[in-house]
């Protein structure tokens, strides 16, 4: 479904359910070149067991108008400007990687409206290489690549997973060319990574989290290794932490632990 914040189209993935602004409410927002699909496996069991789901194309990706969010603080404004125009008194957010921030972020700018956090492959400061920035810059197709191999504990999930054969890599490759050439005016792989670099507010944000908080990471994670996450652990009041046998995508590597680490957590 779609709706209008700061006055551009936002689309929110529902679970397939109608949405319902009276029920305990969850958040899901993506990382970079990702959009709401990645949340498809967890969000459907959810949405089908009493939650009001909304997996949401940030600004300027996909199925979102407006400008691409260009720093964590713009994305976690716009996250909260979703939920005013959701008419979402308070809700859980989930996030993953660049979208962990901005729930975190989110968070902190607006305790009140914020029940549950959950931070899936994070990291702080999540800071990118110098290499990997430039080539999200000029060589978009090599950094993309070179991510996926860095995401990625394996290439085919075992069969319990999302089924026998199923090329996770070829699979987040095929969506990263997607978001990207859905904006043919910004460069969102850059934008994003930029974004995810310049971050520098993450342990005073965490320390003006009163809500419980989920840390999902996967133990193998290239991307943004476990202990990147520590100093947020520390500053969290209170924190819960699951380790998944994956690398940076869990939620299509690890989807079955993924989703219990969620329902294992969250409440209405």
């Amino acid at each position: 479904m779609h709706f209008s914040v700061n006055g551009h189209s936002t689309y929110c993935y529902t679970g397939g359910k109608t949405f319902d602004a009276a029920k305990p409410s969850i958040i899901f927002i993506h990382g970079v070149l990702n959009d709401h699909s990645v949340w498809i496996l967890q969000t459907r069991y959810l949405a089908n067991h009493g939650w009001n789901v909304l997996a949401v194309d940030l600004p300027g990706h996909c199925r979102s108008a407006g400008e691409p969010p260009a720093t964590v603080e713009d994305a976690a404004d716009f996250v909260i400007a979703l939920m005013d125009a959701a008419g979402l008194r308070q809700a859980a957010l989930v996030g993953h990687s660049f979208g962990s921030l901005i729930a975190l972020e989110a968070a902190a700018r607006a305790p009140e409206r914020v029940s549950q956090l959950v931070l899936v492959g994070t990291a702080f400061p999540m800071k990118v290489s110098a290499a990997l920035l430039e080539a999200s810059l000029n060589e978009p197709t090599r950094a993309l690549e070179m991510v996926n191999i860095f995401s990625r504990s394996t290439l085919a999930p075992p069969p319990s997973a999302l089924g026998p054969g199923t090329w996770v890599y070829g699979a987040s490759m095929a969506l990263g060319r997607r978001v990207l050439a859905s904006n043919a005016r910004v460069n969102l792989f850059h934008t994003g990574f930029k974004a995810c670099d310049s971050y520098s507010h993450g342990e005073a944000a965490m320390a003006q989290v009163p809500c419980p908080v989920l840390f999902v990471l996967g133990s193998v994670d290239q991307m943004t290794p476990p202990k990147a996450a520590q100093s947020l652990i520390q500053k969290a009041l209170n924190a819960q932490v699951v380790y998944l046998p994956g690398g940076h995508h869990q939620m299509t590597e690890t989807p079955e632990p993924m989703l219990a680490a969620l329902t294992g957590f969250l409440k209405p």
